[in-house]
């Protein structure tokens, strides 16, 4: 009997930490069986992936299903059971577990759902399929061996449908560690759980249907954690819903990664900032810069909005930790916020984006609400005038007080946030740019309107492109100030990489040939650098060997006569370059 546990991620950088946990729980109570691991991705061609499944040769299979895969999971499944008729197909996971019996009905080809943690539940599914095997029957003639096993929905030995009871909850300590080795997960974000559950119920999100916390003992976690760190796994993301809902646990984790930095993994934690306090921003101002990184769903800083989606976010707080932490210049923050929500009108989300953009993330994710099945706003849609997609990610569309032209005017910022915000790439020119608008979000919606006014959104644009686009759109809102706006530009260009093309707004280096040249000999300068040479005057080192952790960006010295200045305000004496 060999179980082939797939998943179909967004990307190929991602992993399915459901599945190794599936495997890892199902070896241990039933090692006789064969589980097999299938990862694949939404941009890998259905033939591909069925071609894969029919060369494993399963006798099961089950798909973990979220709102980013399950259209393509559906589409894969009526083409499985062509190639492989007496294969039984399973699903699992949040998209799936809300509806489990309209989708049996739906999709005839599915054998049944497992709803809700799936751990203990695949393990009785396993010792099912033991004891048919070992009668010598197949699977699909004998379904009424289901019936004692807990959080299944299937289809019985009369194609009826069968609703289980739920499955318990396990003690996180019940559960093995779900990696045995990082062989498939090289270069890959490798995702850990050291406790399930929520202690908030935010109306929006599926983790607020299981109020208590279970965690996972810190024994084990450190454990664990040693694991990555002799492993040298680039990052490992926690995925606990709200990390330091308990001080002395977070206090106890951080500081046993503190003491145990190999230098080169990166930890993520998505965490409640206003639950920070002095003793726990102490020790993060420790930590190596790249060690940890924290993301903060702030959403709204709307009172109404907060109230209503059953959120207890003090905004004071929250800045006050979220500015404490960016002192210390050594930890990536990623602030979170979504557009949609009910109370929350164009007006009232522009002032949610000034207020958390004035924060100075290094990135702001801007996000559309989503209708989750099983949530309380999706209880609520009806008061809230929700309109939403039909199909997934089931995100919105309009509200009582959002129009569907606004979320598509969202959307058209949010593009900019991403390409000129978020990717780090136009930092200097950003904050002079700021200085030409009266608030950050009219800026980016002054630029969707410039893309959207030239067509410039249907197009793919290379990254040069990019800065030759911002300076044609500086022309027409920073007039006077073209060449202080070609300076950051140019400075921002070389800032991540050496750049092979220069955009057509470059001044010409030509008459600084001799004097760059002269400079690299007294720098002795043999790895990859870069000296430009602006209209101000001043000549910029950038050297791509000595990178900051943090943004990735070179470290660059800025050169006037005689005096040679770092980043850091400090200044020498040097000859001329």
């Amino acid at each position: 009997m060999k179980f082939l546990l797939a998943a179909i991620n967004a990307k190929y950088i991602h992993s399915n930490l459901g599945i190794y946990s599936l495997k890892a729980y199902g070896k241990k109570h039933v090692p006789e069986l064969c589980i097999e691991i299938g990862e694949y991705t939404i941009n890998h061609q259905m033939d591909q992936i069925l071609r894969d499944i029919y060369v494993k040769q399963p006798d099961a299979v089950g798909f973990s299903c979220y709102i980013w895969n399950i259209t393509y999971v559906k589409e894969l499944i009526r083409d499985l059971k062509k190639v492989l008729p007496q294969i039984d197909i399973w699903l699992g996971g949040p998209e799936v577990s809300y509806c489990a019996g309209q989708l049996l009905k739906e999709e005839k080809n599915i054998t049944g759902i497992m709803c809700g943690e799936g751990e203990h539940t695949f393990s009785l599914l396993l010792k099912a399929y033991k004891q048919l095997e070992e009668r010598g029957k197949g699977a699909l003639k004998e379904k009424d061996s289901f019936s004692q096993i807990p959080g299944l929905v299937y289809r019985g030995p009369e194609g009826n449908i069968i609703e289980n009871h739920p499955g318990q909850l396990l003690s996180m300590d019940e559960l093995p560690f779900s990696y045995s080795d990082l062989k498939d997960l090289e270069n890959r974000i490798i995702y850990y759980e050291s406790s399930r559950g929520c202690p908030f119920s935010c109306s929006y999100c599926l983790s607020s249907i299981d109020k208590s916390v279970r965690f996972r003992s810190l024994e084990l976690v450190k454990k664990e954690i040693d694991f990555f760190l002799e492993k040298q796994a680039p990052q490992v993301k926690f995925v606990d819903r709200t990390f330091n809902c308990r001080k002395d646990r977070t206090i106890e984790i951080w500081n046993y990664i503190l003491n145990h930095d190999n230098g080169i993994t990166n930890f993520h934690f998505e965490i409640a900032a206003d639950l920070l306090d002095q003793e726990e921003i102490e020790i993060l101002r420790k930590m190596r810069p790249g060690l940890v990184q924290l993301e903060i769903g702030v959403q709204t800083t709307n009172l109404d909005t907060i109230q209503a989606i059953c959120r207890k976010t003090d905004l004071n707080k929250l800045k006050a930790a979220v500015e404490a932490v960016n002192q210390g210049k050594n930890v990536h923050q990623h602030l979170d916020l979504i557009a949609g929500l009910p109370f929350e009108d164009y007006e009232s989300f522009q002032k949610s984006f000034d207020q958390v953009y004035y924060m100075e993330p290094e990135q702001l994710q801007l996000g559309f609400l989503k209708v989750l099945k099983g949530s309380k706003m999706k209880e609520m849609a009806k008061q809230y005038g929700l309109k939403y997609r039909s199909c997934p990610p089931y995100e919105v569309l309009s509200t009582s007080w959002l129009t569907y032209e606004e979320v598509i005017r969202l959307k058209d910022i949010e593009e900019m946030v991403e390409v000129y915000y978020n990717s780090g790439q136009f930092t200097k020119t950003i904050k002079l740019l700021e200085t030409l608008f009266p608030s950050p979000f009219k800026m980016f919606e002054y630029l969707a309107d410039y893309y959207s006014q030239k067509g410039l959104f249907s197009v793919k644009h290379s990254r040069l492109a990019r800065f030759e686009i911002l300076y044609q759109f500086v022309c027409i809102y920073g007039k006077g100030r073209e060449q202080e706006f070609r300076d950051c530009l140019m400075y921002d260009l070389y800032l991540r990489e050496k750049a092979k093309s220069r955009p057509s707004f470059a001044s010409d280096q030509t008459p600084y040939k001799e004097d760059i040249k002269k400079y690299y000999g007294e720098k002795g300068k043999k790895g990859p650098a870069h000296i430009e040479v602006m209209e101000n005057g001043s000549y910029i080192y950038f050297d791509y060997d000595d990178r900051d952790p943090l943004t990735y960006n070179a470290r660059t010295k800025i050169l006037r006569g005689k005096t040679e200045r770092t980043q850091d305000g400090k200044t020498r004496d040097k000859g001329r370059a």
